[in-house]
């Protein structure tokens, strides 16, 4: 496996955390029928294990088959459903509406979550060990990752490093809803607290934001914002304090003597140049500057796919486009800032330094969807070049809600790929609708989200994946999600599917942040 896949820290520090379980991609065999090619007119999923149709550019897997024994898989799913309690998993001890907290974050899950084969949890940990004997303490709140260590629900962001590889004092920091109010998580409270501004200024900002894996460069500013009643208190700032990490420059307060919090911009983003005034397959022609974030993933092979530009080095895509043999850094480049695809002679384009692929990702069925590109050097922000905004915390839209999308990719099904930007707007649909028989039936997890039209006419196709698909809220565009896969291209009945965004925030900050 090449190295640049998954990146590995030369040492570990309270920053930085074990590399998580890796998969070895399973060698290609052929089976004794092919399946047909994504986008054929048969539905190519049930046949010979192949997962859904991805919307990569000459993009072809063959997956060899394990089949194992029902008895078996019952056994197995019987020992981890009796071993929920402790394994990479916290339990709260306060919020009675939480069951069972996932190590590294604050994020809660069901029992029912535990070892049942979909990756909940950052790094997959509600799935690791799930046939592994529990550890001799059954009262133990929070196990620590990997060495099984016993801690106590406020050990967690304290300051003081308790887990052998830092995981009880990671995902500390977050940023709430869309005027981006900064909150740090208390494990007093069980909750995540708004921060007071009293005595803010930007050098605690700047700080702050290297928590989410940004530079001090590409620091936007900070703003206040009126204070609603925070039941749970807030935090304020010590008189005095500083410490490299953010989260120990605060103490719990009741109050906020300012009446205002904190809203933090870590990054200028979401930032179109031209106004969308139109309404691909059955989209138009983009204009120069309405997708500033938009850029074109190129690999050696020929490969086609889209990325979304997150910060000067960072660019989200699909995992499917950097799959097994696709994954080594060096065969990539990424263009920005392009509108015609023939202007690719004009640009020597991005180097890539690493690649890192979600663990969780299953080829079957595209579920985690999502990788990260950090390129060798900062891209240049202008006129054609902008990141889109990450959602915050908190942050969720409707079915119905306008989106759009845009790429390079085929503008008809098995068609060839447009050499020029397209663009087109689709509506969110409802998971539960999407997941309906006559739709995709049941193939939809939490981790994807599909937009378009029933009636089809409107979808991202072929060499579009791993692009964005972004929503105007509050004047900001926002990252909803990354162009994942479909059963050919703007079919009735069935729309295009993405990775949901929301659902992998804790990872990217993770990783940007362990990997800067």
């Amino acid at each position: 496996m090449d190295p640049n896949v998954y990146v590995v820290p030369p040492s570990y520090n309270e920053y930085e955390l074990p590399p998580p379980p890796l998969y070895e991609p399973v060698p290609y065999t052929i089976p004794v029928k092919p399946p047909p090619p994504p986008y054929s007119s048969e539905v190519n999923t049930a046949q010979f294990g192949a997962g859904p149709p991805t919307r990569s550019s000459s993009w072809t897997h063959k997956k060899k088959i394990c089949l194992i024994s029902a008895t078996v898989v019952c056994t197995v799913v019987a020992i981890g459903a009796a071993l929920i309690i402790g394994f990479l998993v916290t339990k709260p001890s306060n919020t009675a509406t939480c069951q069972i907290r996932c190590a590294y974050s604050s994020k809660c899950i069901s029992p029912y979550q535990i070892c049942d084969g979909t990756y909940d949890c950052i790094f997959g940990t509600d799935e690791d060990n799930c046939v592994t004997k529990s550890p001799s303490n059954p009262t133990c709140q929070i196990y620590c990752i990997y060495t099984f260590k016993c801690i106590y629900g406020y050990q967690i962001c304290d300051g003081i490093r308790d887990c052998t590889y830092g995981d009880d004092e990671n995902n500390c920091v977050r940023l709430y809803g869309a005027d981006f109010q900064l909150q740090v998580y208390s494990p007093l409270k069980s909750a995540w607290l708004p921060v007071c501004s009293n005595n803010w200024n930007n050098d605690y900002g700047k700080l702050a934001c290297q928590d989410f894996g940004y530079s001090r460069s590409s620091y936007n500013r900070s703003d206040t914002l009126p204070s609603t009643y925070s039941p749970n208190g807030y935090f304020q700032l010590n008189n005095g304090s500083w410490s490299s990490k953010f989260y120990t420059n605060v103490q719990y307060s009741s109050s906020c003597f300012s009446g205002n919090v904190v809203s933090l911009r870590c990054i200028r983003c979401g930032v179109s140049n031209n106004n969308v005034a139109s309404r691909i397959v059955g989209g138009t022609n983009a204009a120069l500057g309405n997708w500033p974030w938009q850029v074109s993933l190129r690999h050696s092979s020929g490969i086609l796919c889209g990325g979304s530009i997150i910060s000067p080095k960072w660019i989200v895509t699909a995992a499917h486009c950097v799959y097994g043999s696709s994954g080594i850094a060096s065969d990539w480049k990424v263009f920005a800032g392009l509108l015609n695809l023939s202007n690719y002679y004009d640009s020597n384009g991005h180097l890539v330094e690493k690649i890192i692929a979600h663990p969780g990702y299953k080829d079957s069925n595209k579920d985690k969807d999502i990788a990260l590109m950090k390129l060798r050097d900062e891209i240049t922000f202008g006129y054609n070049t902008q990141p889109v905004c990450l959602p915050n915390s908190g942050m969720f839209w409707n079915a119905g809600t306008s989106c759009w999308i845009s790429g390079w990719g085929t503008t008809s099904e098995k068609g060839t790929v447009s050499t020029t930007l397209k663009n087109a707007e689709v509506p969110l649909i409802d998971s539960k609708v999407c997941n309906q028989s006559s739709m995709y039936n049941g193939e939809i997890t939490s981790s994807m989200i599909c937009a378009g039209y029933r009636s089809g006419g409107v979808d991202t196709c072929q060499g579009d994946s791993g692009g964005p698909l972004v929503t105007k809220t509050s004047s900001i565009w926002w990252l909803v999600g990354d162009t994942s896969w479909g059963y050919g291209c703007a079919r009735v009945n069935k729309p295009g599917v993405y990775g949901n965004m929301t659902t992998f925030l804790e990872w990217i900050y993770l990783q940007t942040r362990i990997n800067s």
